[in-house]
């Protein structure tokens, strides 16, 4: 089992910046990723990681201003989020898997979820 727990959440003005992290413990997990859910959608792929950490993904909307990374010997996930929008107010959470090693942008591929952190963007 893997436990995922996200912080660095908060308030931020459009254009600022903030840096996720995603504590794991557990079982060893492979690819990792971001994912996030704004009211009233569905929850949407945002950043994935191969298990080296050689090989990211992005969505369209986060390329170029966020930034997913990982730190294997602490078991963390982060998501360097800058230049931020209104548009990226939403819950996210951190995934992992420990079936699939390349960063699939596919969450079902991700077997265990953290609780979420929710990111405002104030306009």
């Amino acid at each position: 089992q893997v436990q995922l727990v996200e912080s660095g959440g908060g308030l931020v003005q459009a254009g600022g910046s903030l840096r996720l992290s995603c504590a794991a413990s557990g079982r060893t997990f492979y690819a990792g990723g971001w994912f996030r859910q704004a009211p009233g959608k569905e929850r949407e792929f945002v950043a994935t990681i191969s298990w080296s950490g050689g090989r990211t993904n992005y969505a369209d909307s986060v390329k170029g201003r966020f930034s997913i990374s990982r730190d294997n010997a602490n078991k963390t996930l982060y998501l360097q989020m800058n230049s931020l929008k209104a548009e990226d107010t939403a819950v996210y959470y951190c995934a992992a898997s420990t079936r699939v090693t390349t960063a699939v942008a596919s969450s079902s591929q991700y077997d265990y979820w953290g609780q979420g952190t929710q990111v405002t963007v104030s306009s």
